[in-house]
């Protein structure tokens, strides 16, 4: 993997810095980076994905990393391949685990934590006070990396 400028690659797609947001204390908020996925041949933005660094109960639930493919990329892996991207980007912030949540009915999001080499936890009730709860989300299979 090689890195140039705030740009992370595996020479298939680059994760491209868009967004850095530092922690915030008062609201329970640990730091975070938004990142594109550019697909290199075309130099298509083809979806985006995000690292959040540290852990606290909430993002148990939310976990560490998100990512989103736009509809005309999907079924290409671009999410799993994302994601050992951002595996690379966590261990060189010094994380040991990275937690990769999803609904159980999720199966693409499922397949996406499987091929990126993460193991199934478990499945879990999320708690009531949750912020979840509001979009409707009631369970989460926790999706576990070591790094």
């Amino acid at each position: 993997m090689f890195r140039r400028k705030k740009t992370w690659s595996d020479g298939e797609i680059a994760l491209e810095l868009v967004v850095k947001t530092p922690a915030n204390k008062e609201k329970n908020w640990v730091a975070s980076n938004i990142y594109d996925i550019l697909r290199l041949e075309d130099k298509k933005i083809v979806g985006r994905c995000d690292i959040r660094f540290g852990m606290n109960p909430d993002l148990y639930y939310m976990g560490n990393i998100g990512y989103a493919i736009y509809p005309p990329y999907r079924g290409q892996h671009y999410a799993a391949k994302a994601t050992v991207l951002l595996f690379d980007i966590a261990r060189h912030n010094k994380m040991k685990e990275v937690i990769i949540t999803c609904n159980p009915d999720n199966y693409a999001s499922r397949k996406t934590c499987e091929l990126a080499g993460c193991v199934l936890k478990e499945i879990v009730d999320v708690p009531k006070d949750h912020e979840l709860i509001e979009q409707q989300e009631y369970s989460k299979c926790i999706y576990v990396k070591s790094l």
